[in-house]
C-alpha cells in the first residue's frame, strides 16, 4: 500500500508522515550505534556487553522484567497455589470466588487435612461473630471484635495513603490493626472527625473560603482524591502534609498536638477510630524523648488512642531491628519517629529494656501500670529449650504475685518482611505450626496457658489457613500478606525502595508520584471485604467440621497425610 492509497483512505496521511517515520528510524539506528560503540569500546565494567553489545542488553531487560512479570507467566512458588491469590483479589473486589473443578495444585504443599463431620451443620448454626478478650486482669481489657487482625506494618514502610486505606478498612470491618514499630501516626486515625474530639489536644489547618471553593469545584470536576490533594497543597506546608488528618465535613486538617499536657488527652479511646494495637520496637519510635530514651508521658498520650501494646523482640526472619532506607524516611516519618529525615534508619538489634528476662518483664509490668491496658510481646521460636526460659521467668513472676504478659505473638520463621537480610530468611526461626506446638505445650506444662492469649502469624491468606492455626492453639491470627494483596499489592517485591525501585501501585513507597495515584477509599472497601470473607469462610469450614464455635477446634481436627497409611 503506497502513500497515495493511504491518503485516499486516510486523508490525514501524507508524505510528511513517511518523512517523520524515516527520521525516527534514523534516530533509533543512531542510538543503537552509539550504544554499540559505548559497550564495545568505552565501558569496562561489564564483560558481557563488551562481547555482545546491544544483544547483551536484552538479558538485563528480561531480568528486570522477571520479578514484576513472574506473577503472570510463572509459578507463585512461595504460595500454596495461584488460586489463593486469585481468591483474595476476587473477594476483595466483591466478586464470587467459587472455583470450577480443582486448583492447579489440589493439595499444594499441604500435609494436613481437616476432619469433616459425618453429619455437617448449617452455617446458620455456627456462631456469627468471633471475639477475643485480651488482658482480662487489666483495668481496660481489650475485647477484639474479630479473630483476625492486620499484622504489624509501619507507616513509612507502607505509604501514608496505604496506611489510611488499612485504617479505614479496619474501622469499617471492625478488626484490629497493628501500628508496626514505626508507632502511632495520624494516618492510623484517619477515620477520626475533629467534631468528635476535644479540641484541646489538636492543632488545625483550615483553608480560606477560596481554597474551600477550589476543593468543591475540583471534587465536582474530578473526584475527591484529586480535590483533596490540591486542597492539601493550598492549606498545609510541604513538610507537614503527611502528618495531618483531613476532615471532609468541615474541610479542615488536624493532627494530634503532642506538646499539649497529658491532662488534655482523652481518658477513653475516642469514637471513630479503629482498634489500634501499638507496637513498640527497639527504636522506641513514637514514645522516645530527645535522647532516644523511653518517654512515659508520651507513651500515655499514645495509649489514649490504642487498645493494647505489643513489644517487638523479633519478626520472622528478621531477628534484627527494623530497617527503613533513606528513600522512605520522609519529613513526615522523621516527625513521627523523632529521627533525622532522608537518612537510613537502622534500629538496634536488641530491645533496650530487654537485657535479661527480669528486666524485660519488669518493663512489661511498667507499661501495664502506665496504660492500665494489656501488654504482650512478639517473638520467633527456635527450639523448646529457648522458649522454656521465657516460661520459667513468667511462672516465677506468677508465683510471686507479680503481673505477667497478657499475650504472646508468635511469628513463624517464614513470616514476610519487606527489608530483611537474605542470610536469615531460611535459617532463622521455626515455621509457625511447629512453633505453636512448642508454645502451647510449654505454657500448659508451666500452668500459663489460661493466662496468656496467643497470636499467630505467617503466610496466612485464606480461611483454611486461619482455621488450621486455630486448631494448633492460636487464639487470634495476624495477617500481613493477605491484607497487602487486598489493598492492591501485585507482588512486584520492590517494597524496600532499594536501588531506586518503588512499589508500582503506591502501597509500599514514599514516592510522591506513585502515592498520589493510590485509591484510598476504594482500597479501604477491598480491605474490609477481604476480612469479612475470611470470617465467612471460617464459618463455612466450621459447619463442615461439625463445629459451632472456634473454641471447639483442636489438634484432633487435623489429619496428617503422611501418617494415614503408616500401618497399611
Amino acid at each position: 500500500m503506497n502513500n497515495d492509497t493511504l491518503s485516499h483512505y486516510f486523508p490525514l496521511f501524507n508524505a510528511d508522515w513517511s518523512i517523520l517515520i524515516k527520521i525516527m528510524i534514523t534516530v533509533i539506528l543512531l542510538v543503537m550505534l552509539g550504544v554499540f560503540i559505548y559497550d564495545r569500546y568505552i565501558q569496562r565494567k561489564n564483560q558481557l556487553l563488551i562481547n555482545f553489545p546491544l544483544i547483551g542488553r536484552m538479558r538485563y531487560l528480561f531480568y528486570m522484567l522477571r520479578g514484576p512479570m513472574r506473577q503472570y507467566f510463572g509459578d507463585e512458588t512461595y504460595y500454596d497455589s495461584f488460586e489463593k491469590l486469585l481468591w483474595i483479589n476476587k473477594v476483595a473486589a466483591g466478586k464470587n470466588p467459587y472455583l470450577s473443578f480443582s486448583p492447579t495444585k489440589p493439595y499444594g504443599n499441604q500435609k494436613t487435612l481437616f476432619r469433616h463431620a459425618n453429619f455437617v451443620k448449617e452455617i446458620e448454626e455456627v456462631q456469627e461473630t468471633f471475639s477475643v478478650v485480651f488482658g482480662e486482669k487489666r483495668k481496660y481489657p481489650f475485647v477484639a471484635q474479630s479473630i483476625v487482625g492486620r499484622s504489624a506494618m509501619s507507616d513509612g514502610a507502607i505509604s501514608p495513603e496505604g496506611t489510611r486505606a488499612f485504617a479505614k478498612g479496619a474501622y469499617r470491618a471492625h478488626f484490629p490493626i497493628n501500628t508496626g514499630e514505626g508507632g502511632l501516626t495520624s494516618n492510623f486515625l484517619s477515620t477520626l472527625h475533629c467534631m468528635d474530639c476535644s479540641k484541646e489536644y489538636l492543632e488545625f489547618r483550615e483553608g480560606t473560603w477560596f481554597a474551600k471553593s477550589v476543593f468543591r469545584l475540583m471534587k465536582l470536576l474530578t473526584n475527591k482524591e484529586v480535590a483533596q490533594r490540591v486542597y492539601r497543597k493550598m492549606v498545609v506546608r510541604q513538610k507537614d502534609r503527611g502528618t495531618f488528618i483531613f476532615d471532609n465535613i468541615k474541610l479542615t486538617y488536624f493532627r494530634i498536638n503532642w506538646s499539649v499536657p497529658l491532662e488534655h488527652f482523652p481518658k477513653d479511646v475516642p469514637d471513630g477510630v479503629p482498634d489500634i494495637v501499638f507496637q513498640m520496637g527497639s527504636g522506641l519510635y513514637g514514645v522516645r524523648d530527645a535522647e532516644g530514651n523511653f518517654d512515659e508521658i508520651r507513651y500515655k498520650k499514645v495509649m489514649a488512642f490504642c487498645r493494647m501494646t505489643e513489644i517487638k523482640l523479633a519478626q520472622g526472619a528478621k531477628q534484627t531491628g527494623g530497617k527503613l532506607l533513606a528513600s522512605k524516611v520522609s519529613d513526615d516519618i522523621a516527625y513521627y519517629r523523632s529521627v533525622p529525615a532522608h537518612e537510613d534508619l537502622i534500629s538496634p538489634n536488641r530491645f533496650p529494656y530487654a537485657q535479661n528476662m527480669e528486666m524485660f518483664f519488669d518493663f512489661i509490668s511498667r507499661l501495664q501500670e502506665l496504660s492500665d491496658k494489656p501488654v504482650g510481646f512478639k517473638i520467633v521460636i527456635s527450639d523448646r529449650e529457648a522458649f522454656e526460659v521465657y516460661a520459667k521467668a513468667l511462672q516465677k513472676r506468677k508465683e510471686e504475685g507479680r503481673s505477667i504478659a497478657d499475650f504472646l505473638t508468635i511469628d513463624g520463621g517464614d513470616g514476610g518482611s519487606a527489608t530483611a537480610p537474605l542470610e536469615m530468611m531460611s535459617k532463622i526461626g521455626l515455621p509457625i505450626r511447629e512453633a505453636l506446638k512448642i508454645v502451647t505445650e510449654v505454657l500448659e506444662v508451666y500452668g500459663l496457658r489460661e493466662e496468656i492469649k496467643l497470636i499467630a502469624a505467617e503466610k496466612v491468606l485464606t480461611p483454611d489457613d486461619v482455621v488450621e492455626l486455630l486448631c494448633h492453639g492460636a487464639d487470634f491470627i495476624n495477617i500481613a500478606r493477605g491484607f497487602m494483596i487486598s489493598a492492591g499489592c501485585i507482588r512486584a517485591r520492590e517494597c524496600s525502595g532499594a536501588g531506586g525501585k518503588n512499589c508500582p501501585v503506591g502501597l509500599a513507597t514514599m514516592d510522591e508520584a506513585k502515592r498520589s495515584k493510590y485509591l484510598v477509599s476504594e482500597k479501604a472497601k477491598h480491605v474490609a471485604n477481604y476480612h469479612n470473607e475470611l470470617i465467612a469462610g471460617v464459618r463455612s469450614l466450621l459447619a463442615v467440621m461439625g463445629k459451632t464455635s472456634i473454641d471447639e477446634l483442636g489438634m484432633e481436627d487435623l489429619i496428617r497425610r503422611d501418617s494415614m497409611f503408616k500401618n497399611g
